[in-house]
């Protein structure tokens, strides 16, 4: 009996120990602490659909990053050639600066909502796998004769398809439990 309590008690400390990641101004947080971008891909690896979600947000970061460097550069790069050289200044470099500005906008713009998306895919796979599907409750008590451990169990309910369609099946399942 020692035993099955302990596995019980083992077993409800086990869920309640999952954790939720949050965000504050672009880095992580599990339980108040801060954890890496290797460790939130650890932690995501449990639920695919929020690791690829994670891994879009990303990419989308870098290439976003990378089109809006590449078009600020191009944009000064011309604009310093045209002011030490004789080349009338706005040439093509300019406008395809331009054009990868632009373009980095939308790009950047989609990879918080992918990011909250996936965090949130994350966290409701840790509420839907911590909830209480047991049909039991175990609590610790205590009065005053001393401490102890209480189990409840939950009041069987049956389900819409439980009953048979003849009352006949039925009145014979019930005999036979008496």
């Amino acid at each position: 009996m020692k035993k099955l309590i302990l596995l019980f008690t083992i077993l409800l400390c086990v869920k309640a120990f999952s954790q939720e990641i949050t965000t504050e101004k672009d880095r992580f947080f599990v339980g108040g602490k801060k954890i890496s971008n290797s460790e939130v891909k650890t932690l995501l690896a449990s639920n695919t659909e929020a690791l690829s979600l994670y891994k879009a947000s990303r990419t989308k970061s870098s290439v976003g990053g990378f089109l809006l460097g590449f078009g600020g550069g191009l944009i000064i790069a011309d604009l310093l050639s045209g002011a030490t050289a004789d080349i009338t200044y706005p040439t093509a470099l300019t406008y395809v600066g331009l054009a990868s500005l632009i373009t980095s906008i939308p790009v950047l713009s989609g990879r918080n909502k992918k990011m909250k998306e996936s965090l949130d895919l994350y966290n409701e796979g840790l509420k839907k796998t911590s909830t209480n599907t047991s049909d039991f409750e175990l609590n610790i008590v205590s009065n005053q004769n001393g401490y102890g451990l209480q189990f409840r169990f939950k009041k069987w309910q049956p389900t819409k398809n439980f009953y048979p369609k003849e009352s006949n099946t039925w009145l014979g399942l019930c005999l036979c439990f008496l």
